[in-house]
C-alpha cells in the first residue's frame, strides 16, 4: 500500500467523523453521546446483552461502561434483569422507550446514507458499501488481534450476463495489470472490446461467464469462450477477481464450476493465456489440472513481459 493511499483514507476517516457527527457532544439527534447511542443499538441487536460484553464490543473501559449504563438506566432507556439460570448475570434489555429511541436512531442513520447516496452513481455506491464493510472488519480484527472476516461470507456467484459486466471486466483487467505489468490504454481497450465482442455471443451453449457479487457489485469475473479457437477447444479468459476477494476461495470455486461445464460440454481441451509471475493464479491452474506449454518474451501490450499458455486435457463428464 503506498504512502498516497494510506494519506487518502486517513483523510477520508476524519472526513467522515465530522460529516457523521462525532465531533458533537450528541448524537444521531438523540440527548446522547456517541458511546452511549451505540450502546442501545448493541443491546437491540442482541437477544441478551451483559455489560461485559458489551465492553468488548465497544472495546472501552469497564468504569466508562459502568457509568454510560448507569446514565442511561436512570434515563429510562434500560433495565437489568437477572439471568433465569444465573441470578448473579445481570441482562441488558431496553424499555418501550429505550425501544422508541433506537427507532428515531435507525431512521436517522437511515436517512443520512440515502441523502449522501444521492450523490453516488450506482456503482460508487455498491463500491462504497464494500469498501466500508470490508476497511470496518480489518479495522476490528486489528484491535481484537485476531483475523479479518473472509470477504467471501458475502460474495455469489452467478452467470450469465449482468448490467456492468462489460465495464467491470474491463476496469478488474486494467487496474490489476496497471499495477503489476505497467500495462495502460492500448491492454484496457483490448479486453473491452473482446469482452464486448464475447457478450454479444454468451446466447450459444458452449460459451458462459461466471461473475462473483458482492452487494449486488461485480467483484470477480472467469469466462469459457467455445468458439474462440475452434477444433473442440474451449479457451478461458477474463479470469479476475477484486483485491479484496483474492485468496478467500471465491476463484477456487469458479474455476471448479468452469472445469465441471469444460468436461460436460466435452472440450477436448482447455488453453488459457497469461503472464508469468502471478504465482498464485499459477498454483490454481495448476491444481485445476492445466500445464505449462509454452513461454515466450512480448512487448505488445505496452511493456515486456513473458507470456505464458496453459493447456488443460478435459475429462469426459
Amino acid at each position: 500500500m503506498t504512502t498516497s493511499e494510506v494519506d487518502s483514507i486517513r483523510n477520508a476517516s476524519r472526513l467522515l467523523v465530522r460529516e457523521l457527527g462525532f465531533m458533537q457532544p450528541t448524537l444521531a439527534s438523540t440527548n446522547y453521546s456517541a458511546s452511549a447511542v451505540h450502546a442501545l443499538l448493541e443491546v437491540d441487536g442482541s437477544e441478551t446483552m451483559t455489560s461485559a460484553q458489551l465492553v468488548q464490543r465497544l472495546g472501552l473501559e469497564k468504569s466508562s461502561v459502568s457509568r454510560m449504563l448507569a446514565k442511561l438506566i436512570t434515563a429510562g432507556e434500560l433495565y437489568e434483569e437477572a439471568d433465569s439460570s444465573d441470578a448473579r448475570i445481570k441482562l441488558l434489555r431496553l424499555t418501550g422507550q429505550g425501544r422508541t429511541t433506537v427507532a428515531h436512531i435507525h431512521a436517522f442513520g437511515q436517512a443520512q446514507v440515502q441523502s449522501a447516496f444521492k450523490h453516488l452513481n450506482r456503482s460508487q455506491q455498491q463500491a462504497v458499501a464494500q469498501g466500508l464493510s470490508a476497511y470496518a472488519g480489518a479495522l476490528q480484527a486489528h484491535r481484537l488481534n485476531s483475523q479479518a472476516p473472509e470477504p467471501s461470507s458475502a460474495v455469489t456467484v452467478t452467470t450469465g450476463y449482468q448490467p456492468g459486466m462489460v465495464g467491470r471486466i474491463t476496469e478488474m483487467h486494467a487496474t490489476f495489470y496497471a499495477a503489476n505489468s505497467g500495462f495502460g490504454q492500448f491492454f484496457e481497450s483490448q479486453v473491452a472490446t473482446g469482452v464486448a465482442e464475447f457478450a454479444g455471443r454468451l446466447q450459444e451453449p458452449c460459451n458462459r461467464v461466471w461473475l462473483a457479487m458482492l452487494n449486488g457489485r461485480i467483484v470477480g469475473s472467469l469466462a469459457i469462450d467455445g468458439q474462440d479457437l475452434g477444433d473442440n477447444k474451449a479457451h478461458l479468459r477474463w479470469f479476475v477477481l477484486d483485491d479484496g476477494c483474492r485468496g478467500s476461495g471465491i476463484g477456487r470455486a469458479m474455476m471448479a464450476e468452469a472445469m465441471a461445464f469444460c468436461d460436460r460440454r466435452g472440450f477436448a481441451e482447455v488453453h488459457l493465456w497469461t503472464f508469468k509471475g502471478l504465482h498464485a493464479a499459477r498454483k490454481l491452474y495448476e491444481a485445476s489440472g492445466f500445464q505449462l506449454m509454452h513461454e515466450e518474451q512480448g512487448e505488445q501490450w505496452g511493456s515486456t513481459v513473458t507470456e505464458q499458455q496453459f493447456v488443460r486435457v478435459c475429462q469426459p463428464a
